[in-house]
This record gives C-alpha cells, structure tokens and sequence, in this order.
C-alpha cells in the first residue's frame, strides 16, 4: 500500500466516524421524467460521493438537481431553481419548443439533525410542496456549483483586456484560501490576485522559489487554473454542499487521486458534502465503495439506473472493454461444462458475460497446490476461483494451508457430488428424463430406452474403472453431442432451479464472483 492510499484509507475512516455527528445533509435525490430519466432514485451514503458513468448516462442532470435542493443565502432569486438549470426552449419564432413533461425532483434531507422532504414539480410552471408535511420549507445552505463553462479556457474573461484599467479592481487571495491548491499543484505561490471588472474577474499569480515568474489566467493550463478557482472559492465555505462537473478535467492521474484526498480532507474540517461527476476510473477508486454512484443507460429500453460500481461494468464503460478478468480453474472439460452451464443461468442474474471471464482445465486435482504458488508469488490468487470435482474434497486444507504461505486465502469450490462429475450427471439424467429429451432434442421415451441400454451395458462390462463416465461419453456419442456439451446443459437445467448441493455450489460461486468484481 502506497502513502497515498494510507491516507486515503485514514480520511475514509475519519469521514465515516464524522458523519453519523453531521446535522445537515442532502441524503437523496429523486428525478423523474428528465432528459430521458423515468425513475432515478440516487441516494448520498458518504460525505464525498462520485458520479459516474458513460456519456448520457444522467451524470451531469443529477449533478444540477442536486443544485435545486437548497435555498441558497445571497444568491439571486432565480439562481439554483429548476427553472433556470433545466430550461425550456419556446421559440415562437421558428415553432420549435421543448416538449415539456410532468418532472418531478423529490429532495430527501437531514435539516439540522431532523429528516425533512421537499417535491419540485413541473405542471405548466414549477410548483412546491413538503410531501404533505404542514408548514414544511425549503432547507437553507450554502452551495457551491462549478460545470464545464466554468472549467474551459478563459475565453469568458479576455473581455477584460478590452477594459479601461480605471474600471479594475484587485483584490489579494490570502495564503488560507491557497492550502487546497498547495497541496495539490507542483507550483507554490508567493501570492495570487483577482482582478475584477463588472462580473468578471481573472486570477493572477506569483511563484515562490527565487523567481519572478507572474502570470495571469491566460497563461495557466486548465487544470493550474480549476484547482486554484475551487482552492479559492470553497477553502473558507463551512457545512456546505459543494457540486463539481468532471473534476478530473484537466488533471494528471497523479494530480487526480491527490485533489480527491484534499476533497475529502477538506470536507473533514469544515463539514462539507461534496458531489463530483466523473470519467476517470482514478477520481472513482479515490472513494469508498460506498461512495461510487454509477450511471448506467438500458440499451435495450433507454431506462438510466444506478448499478453497482463492478470494476468489469466501469472498465467497460470507460475504455469499452474490461482490462481485468476472472480466471476459473478446473479439472477437465466435463468440469468445464458443468460450471459454463451453471454461469449461463448465474451471468443473467449478475448482468456478467461470458468473456469477462477465463476458464482453464486440463490440470489434475494433485496440480492445484503448484499453481496456487504460482499465483501467490504474483499476487493474484484473488483473480482466481479454484473449482475442484467433488471426489477432491480431502485437499481443502492443504489448498487453504498453501495459499496462506503467501499471506493469502482461497475457498476452493467443489462441483456437486462426491464423486467425479459424470457421476452427477448421469444421475441428474436419470431424475430428470420428462425434461431432459426436450432440452437434448430427443423424446422422452427414446431417452429413457437408450439411458437403461446404457445402464445394463455398464452394469455388465467387466473391469470397468469409472462406469458413470463411461455411460455419459456413450450417451453423448447417441445424441451427437460432445460430452462437454451435455455437461453445460444439464449445469444450465440444474441451475434454474437450485436444490442441494447445487444451490450451496451456486450461492458460493455468485459470492467470489462478486467479491472479485468489487473495486
């Protein structure tokens, strides 16, 4: 673990403690019918939560809902109302017009330590009520928003050269409102100045060092320049909600992960809730779990839900496909297709694919120790499921005994069974003849006929090793099938409706399936 993440791990633990204490806080927004978005329920379950997802996936329109939540003190009537951030087009003119829709943003809050609620509503105009609460009202906080408008370069400003220096004000930025950039940005500054004229205004800096290098805003690169305006604006604001779009933008990967830690740092000491959006996989891991909210739009109904931020789901989002994978390790291929069928029935459920995932075989039951060393001197026994056939049990403790050498743990999987895995199957075949004939594509009677000429041609062989398996190869030669192809599907059947040993092999396969796509 890096100094980096230590303290990063430190300021999770200490928000966490913190925020049971805090008395303000905007805990959920609801939207509905908004750019696209039919029912979004986006609950804050952190101080410090990241916004995620894939373009049109509702980032940024969750983001500006959140900017409607509060009665903002000092700010204009009509700054951090809906009306404003979400406006309509009616253009008389061209007969062009938004279509409006019946919207509805429903706030969810902890107002000074009690829970309170408030709907926003769009009829022909915006209304407000209190979810039948009496004399219910608007809470009151301090906000902060910044969007890409405000993050691009400062084409918004060069008006300012245009001027009369009689119209310019400048005030000094004191070293107090600099400690958030310090301790992100390489640079030091010996002082930083904003001048002001009518609403705009442009930042001017001084580097430490023996140096006289002043610049102003023109000359400082888009993320030099993001860090110091928010450094400025939210380094005094105290039990405030601060709203940030693409707070990456502009930044290094190094620089990302370090503005994240005095974000959270910062919502230490002065009680802030902060809420960024995100397209950086580095902005997200520098959260809690807890604290990664990611957005995700149905391709098949165009629905936007919240999902759980799996690291194959984000990666696939992020760089359009999934740079790690899951590796299962078996014993054959009849093992091998047994657990392929069981993942056809788990992968629906869990929204995984099958390329996700790597399945080797061909390794014997007395082999898994070495590979286990194997993957302990690199460090990733956690992107390895072991699954040994059921006649393998007795190596449980010497595989955990191996892998705990290398200061890590494994749970092996055992197929159903205590005996090889054609076992299982023949026997899965034998209880379930009405189904199986229509799921191999042969009548149920001709199944039944074929499995006892089978059976009686088994049962009278002499010196037969492994009769089950035996039985199976010949039943899959019958139907033209492969027996790694009667193995899936029989895995498939049997994981539809789990009972026995196959729901406990199901349930511990869909838990390490999980705990390997946490980030």
């Amino acid at each position: 673990m890096t100094l980096l993440d230590r303290q990063l791990s430190d300021v999770w633990n200490a928000l966490d403690a913190q925020s049971v204490h805090h008395r303000n806080a905007l805990t959920e927004v609801r939207i509905r019918n908004l750019r696209g978005i039919r029912d979004l329920p986006v609950p804050f379950n952190y101080p410090v939560c990241v916004l995620a997802g894939p373009n049109g996936s509702g980032k940024s329109t969750v983001l500006l809902a959140c900017a409607c939540a509060y009665r903002v003190p000092g700010s204009r009537r009509r700054e951090f109302v809906p009306s404003t951030t979400f406006p309509d087009f009616a253009g008389d003119a061209t007969g062009l017009q938004d279509a409006p829709e019946k919207t509805r943003l429903e706030f969810y809050y902890l107002d000074e330590g009690e829970r309170s609620s408030m709907r926003l509503q769009r009829g022909g105009r915006w209304n407000t009520s209190f979810m039948g609460r009496r004399n219910g009202r608007q809470p009151e906080r301090q906000l902060y928003l910044r969007t890409l408008a405000n993050l691009t370069n400062p084409s918004e400003v060069r008006s300012l050269l245009q001027l009369a220096r009689k119209e310019l004000q400048t005030e000094q930025i004191t070293q107090d409102l600099l400690l958030f950039a310090h301790r992100v940005l390489p640079r030091r500054y010996r002082a930083l100045s904003q001048i002001t004229a009518q609403s705009k205004d442009l930042l001017f800096a001084e580097l430490e060092g023996g140096t006289e290098a002043r610049y102003s805003e023109f000359h400082m690169s888009a993320g030099e320049r993001a860090i110091l305006r928010i450094s400025k604006d939210i380094s005094n604001l105290r039990d405030a909600l601060i709203l940030i779009d693409e707070v990456e933008a502009g930044l290094h990967p190094y620089t990302q992960q370090q503005a994240m830690l005095e974000f959270q740092r910062i919502a230490l000491r002065n009680r802030l809730q902060i809420i960024v959006t995100t397209h950086s996989p580095v902005v997200l891991e520098s959260v809690p779990a807890k604290a990664r909210l990611f957005l995700e739009r149905d391709e098949a109904t165009a629905e936007v839900r919240l999902v759980p931020p799996y690291r194959d789901i984000l990666q696939k989002a992020l760089y359009g496909q999934s740079r790690d994978q899951l590796s299962i390790l078996c014993e054959d291929e009849v093992a091998e297709g047994v657990i392929r069928g069981f993942l056809d029935v788990l992968n629906v459920e869990l929204d995984f694919r099958h390329d996700d995932l790597i399945i080797g075989r061909d390794t014997g039951r007395d082999e898994f120790p070495a590979h286990i060393r194997t993957l302990g001197q690199i460090g990733k026994l956690s992107d390895v499921i072991l699954v040994l056939d059921g006649d393998s049990r007795d190596r449980e403790e010497l595989l955990r005994s191996v892998a705990a050498e290398y200061g890590q743990a494994v749970k092996p999987l055992f197929l159903p069974g205590t005996r090889p895995p054609e076992a299982w199957i023949w026997s899965a075949l034998a209880e379930g003849r009405e189904y199986y004939g229509g799921l191999l594509g042969i009548a149920a009677l001709d199944m039944e006929q074929r499995m006892r000429s089978i059976q009686q041609m088994v049962d009278g062989a002499v010196r037969q090793q492994d009769p089950a398996k035996t039985a199976v190869e010949a039943f899959a030669y019958e139907i033209n099938l492969t027996v790694a192809d009667v193995a899936r599907r029989v895995g498939q059947q049997e994981a539809r409706q789990p009972k026995g040993e196959v729901s406990v092999f199901i349930t511990q396969l869909r838990e390490q399936i999980v705990a390997w796509r946490q980030p």
